[in-house]
């Protein structure tokens, strides 16, 4: 690990970010609680499940022999205050650390429990992105519905104790966790955990059947890069991990990351097809959203449909 100092531990910055208007409607969805005990998906290596619940993500916790590390946290302190009970459950004494897939509130506004409790590291871009969209993504977010805004309630945007460069090794005991950024793709600074060369932690670059999450709100947010995850997914695949924690959704194996990368490349060949007849941006993401819905139908969330076929549509390259 190449640690350098970080900055002050609450971020005051100003940022850019979608509004309210640009994110799907959630104002029905249940109360983002992560709650229930961890499961064990592998040696060493458990998971509080997200039971499907909308804007909660599945929470890791690999214990090692001397050290413990938590990937990622839940929305707001309530969410990390549980997520760090369950790991001194597992953990007892062993030093914690923390880290997290990506900047998003679901993922790391609970960070603020972990203050003090936990060694925590991010890589120079999420800080950077953090720093960027935090406070905008926290408003954006308390605007979605009184359930999330009461779970927001009190939130700190904590700095990192460490950042690092290139790509951090974490040797917990008997349990390798190496950490190591990916992004542009679904965030700008979209970050991967691997553990023991076994277990990837994909984060939002992955989710099971639930419609990928492209956050593209222009012109207010435009860092997710389509054409670069399919790519990301690449290298992911590369990897045979025996077992894939998504983002959201159930504990799977490889067999996902495939699965997005179908999803992903049918958008962007067919929002390069369309484009290249010359239809409107909106009358491609129309087109592709009713086929989409059709070949995945089982998928949840395809609200999301559209954000991406626009988003591989704008980025397509000009005849």
């Amino acid at each position: 690990m190449c640690p350098t100092e970080p900055s002050p531990s609450v971020v005051h910055k100003e940022a850019t970010g979608p509004d309210a208007g640009g994110a799907p409607d959630v104002s029905g969805a249940p109360a983002p609680v992560v709650s229930g005990e961890p499961v064990q998906v592998s040696d060493g290596v458990h998971v509080i499940p997200d039971r499907r619940v909308e804007l909660v993500p599945n929470v890791g916790l690999v214990v090692g022999e001397r050290a413990a590390l938590i990937v990622d946290t839940g929305m707001g302190p309530r969410n990390g205050a549980h997520v760090l009970r369950q790991a001194r459950r597992l953990a007892g004494q062993r030093h914690l650390y923390l880290t997290v897939t990506h900047f998003h509130p679901e993922h790391g506004f609970g960070a603020q429990a972990f203050k003090g409790a936990a060694t925590i590291v991010y890589n120079r871009g999420q800080r950077d992105e953090l720093h960027r969209k935090g406070a905008a993504y926290l408003e954006m977010f308390r605007g979605l519905s009184p359930a999330i805004a009461a779970e927001l309630e009190d939130v700190e945007l904590v700095d990192p104790d460490l950042v690092y460069d290139g790509q951090a090794e974490i040797n917990l005991g008997g349990h390798t966790a190496v950490l190591r950024p990916v992004g542009p793709a679904h965030t700008a600074a979209d970050q991967v955990v691997l553990v023991d060369d076994r277990v990837l932690f994909g984060g939002d670059l992955l989710e099971t059947r639930i419609f990928p999450i492209t956050p593209y709100f222009p012109p207010h947010d435009t860092d997710v890069d389509p054409h670069r995850w399919i790519s990301v997914l690449d290298q992911l695949g590369a990897l045979a991990p025996e077992v894939v924690v998504p983002g959201h959704g159930e504990v799977t194996d490889a067999s996902l990351i495939g699965d997005v990368r179908d999803y992903l490349t049918y958008v962007r060949d067919e929002a390069g097809r369309l484009r290249a007849t010359g239809v409107s941006a909106d009358e491609a993401a129309t087109a592709i959203d009713s086929d989409a819905r059709a070949r995945w139908s089982t998928w949840e969330r395809p609200e999301w449909i559209s954000s991406a076929a626009r988003a591989f549509y704008d980025a397509a390259p000009a005849d």
